[in-house]
This record gives structure tokens, sequence and C-alpha cells, in this order.
């Protein structure tokens, strides 16, 4: 299996079953991942606020509490999943 040690190294895919078959004989190189690893600043949220209607933000909670997650951190990967549908929309 070939290594890749630097991202110049990808040839551009014209389509999936071509990467897939590119893939399928090649790796990145630790070094590479290694570097590719994302570093978080110390702090790297920003506190907004935001009004809710109150039995909005009660149908919020209730979901969290039925799926054991923290109510802010699960309407963070809402947003999250969102804004990627939004940008992979907006790129076709």
């Amino acid at each position: 299996m070939k290594s890749i040690s630097n991202w110049s190294e990808l040839p551009p895919f014209p389509t999936e079953s071509e990467e897939a078959e590119f893939w399928m004989c090649h790796e990145l190189s630790p070094a590479l991942m290694k570097a590719s690893e994302h570093v978080p600043a110390s702090r790297e949220s920003t506190t907004i606020t935001l009004r809710f209607d109150p039995r909005m933000l009660s149908r919020i909670k209730r979901i969290a509490r039925e799926r054991f997650l923290n109510y802010q951190s699960m309407m963070k990967q809402w947003l999250a999943e969102r804004l990627e549908d939004e940008q992979r929309d907006s790129e076709r």
C-alpha cells in the first residue's frame, strides 16, 4: 500500500468510484494524519443569547432528556448538522 505524505499527492477524483479505487491501494501517512489534527484554542466557544418561546424550550429540553443529552449540546449538534446540509446544498 502506498503512503501519502503530502496533501498535494492526492489527485482530483472525477467520480466516487475512482476515489474508492484510489484508496484501496493508498493510505495517509501517520505523520500527515498527526499534522492534520485539529488543536482547539483554549477557548473555542463564544457565548451568545437566544430568546425562545418557553414552550419550544421545554420541548427541546424534553427531547434532550429522552436522549440523555445536555440540551445546549444537542442544539449545537443540530445547528452543526444543518450548517453541513446548507453548505452541501449551496455547493450543488
